[in-house]
């Protein structure tokens, strides 16, 4: 089989590993599930968006034109797929969903740079119209330049919380408040881990200054309690040091940082281990990207949360492994650089998730009426009789029995909080409940896809 390398995924990890292909003269195939290479991060607007770079990316506006250029400059040389889906994996090929036509791609070598979506840990009222998680908030602002309400509170957790805030009022749009529900004393005990990123925590303490400093009510240390509304969310209700507090707002962010997107991954066989920090399972790979299985890459936050920075590193750091493993001469002192990157990166995250934590009373907090998977309209109370009823204690026998993680979003969204609260109903660690299952199709298809003709296979 001659070397035919596919990138899943164009932005930041995915550009800098297609650019370091090209580099040593291959043709990788790009396959991007967006319009427009760029990834969520530098997500780019439609054509003829007028909206400045400096409006749409703020302190980044600079490290998203290096980007989208290192990527224009590039397009000759690569086979870049837009529009295009990758929902399943076996055997060295692809099963992919472009503009509702199937196709098969072979590869030789893959790189998964899939990214990253919301972590989501619902409250009462989640589900009413005007509640978006953080991520589809900012979608809205970087590719259609609208807000989601016009008075809107951010909430949640996490260096996202902020800095969407600050876009949002630096848009124009008015920031009812920001809920954090991190305390400020556990920011200041984080402070010297943070401090080997020097630049990535003086842009958080902005983000912090500048809201406080334009009118923006920033609260630390809350408990989400509700969202309030008929027809649309009209208000925010939350807790602090034992006071009831509301506020009126149209529209409400939120999220826990973010998780990573593994369902590719694990699809292919890569072996997965509990990562404590950021709470969750991730796929293995060693310090240059190399998963357990041979030929298969990892890199950018679909491996594990490291932020923009550390995402672009990564992806040419698999790139160069990548082509290390088929014979090819590479910098190895490029390479050594880029792995301490990443080292530094990796203890900047340590002081990261100190300062903003995992909420750890969540789940025993939870209401048994809270829906959990809106999907299938799974409550708290159903996953907790479930576990009382069959002693369930895993998470995909928890699927079976409630259908949690069944709907469209593949537990994408609900499947952080489902294991949360398994875990609390029978007095486990969240380690010890497992993970879902990555399902093949990985996102839902159209019917029409599947009743077309027959899919084009391409060999390697």
């Amino acid at each position: 089989m001659s070397l035919r390398p596919v990138i899943v995924g164009a932005g930041p990890a995915g550009v800098r590993a297609a650019q370091a292909l090209v580099a040593h003269g291959l043709r990788p195939v790009v396959v991007d599930e967006a319009p427009r290479w760029g990834g969520q991060i530098y997500r780019q607007p439609p054509e003829g968006f007028t909206r400045p770079k400096e409006a749409l990316y703020g302190f980044e506006a600079g490290r998203a034109d290096a980007l989208h250029g290192a990527m224009a400059a590039i397009l000759d040389k690569v086979d870049y797929r837009p529009d295009t889906l990758v929902w399943s994996a076996e055997g060295g090929k692809l099963d992919l969903l472009h503009h509702g036509a199937m196709s098969t791609l072979a590869y030789s070598h893959l790189i998964v740079a899939t990214g990253a979506t919301d972590r989501v840990l619902p409250f009462p009222g989640w589900t009413l119209p005007g509640v978006y998680t953080l991520g589809a908030a900012q979608v809205a602002l970087k590719f259609q330049g609208c807000a989601i309400g016009s008075r809107v509170v951010f909430a949640g957790t996490g260096p996202l919380l902020y800095l969407i805030a600050y876009q949002y009022a630096k848009a124009g749009a008015k920031v009812a408040a920001v809920l954090d529900t991190a305390s400020f004393a556990g920011k200041a005990a984080a402070v010297p881990a943070m401090l080997r990123q020097p630049a990535l925590l003086a842009k958080g303490l902005y983000y912090l200054g500048w809201l406080r400093a334009h009118g923006v009510a920033v609260h630390q240390g809350v408990e989400l309690a509700a969202a309030e509304g008929g027809e649309r969310v009209q208000a925010m209700h939350w807790r602090k040091a034992g006071r009831e507090h509301r506020i009126d707002c149209d529209a409400v962010g939120f999220g826990y940082a973010l998780r990573s997107e593994t369902q590719l991954a694990d699809l292919l066989g890569c072996r997965f281990a509990y990562d404590g920090l950021q709470r969750g399972a991730l796929p293995e790979r060693d310090a240059a990207g190399r998963s357990s299985v041979a030929g298969v890459y990892l890199a950018g936050d679909g491996a594990g949360i490291m932020g923009a920075d550390a995402a672009e590193w990564a992806g040419e750091r698999a790139a160069l492994a990548l082509l290390a493993d088929t014979g090819q001469l590479t910098d190895s002192l490029r390479a050594l650089w880029l792995e301490q990157r990443l080292a530094r990166v990796a203890a900047f995250r340590r002081g990261l998730e100190r300062a903003f934590p995992f909420p750890d009373g969540w789940a025993a907090a939870a209401p048994n009426e809270l829906v959990v998977c809106r999907c299938e309209e799974i409550t708290a109370g159903e996953l907790r009789r479930c576990v009382a009823d069959t002693g369930a204690r895993e998470m995909n026998r928890l699927k079976a029995l409630t259908r949690v993680g069944m709907g469209r979003c593949q537990g994408r969204t609900c499947g952080v909080a489902a294991a949360e609260i398994l875990a609390q109903a029978c007095a486990a660690q969240p380690d010890a409940v497992g993970r879902l299952r990555g399902q093949s199709p990985i996102k839902p298809l159209p019917f029409s896809a599947m009743l077309a003709p027959a899919a084009k296979q391409e060999a390697a």
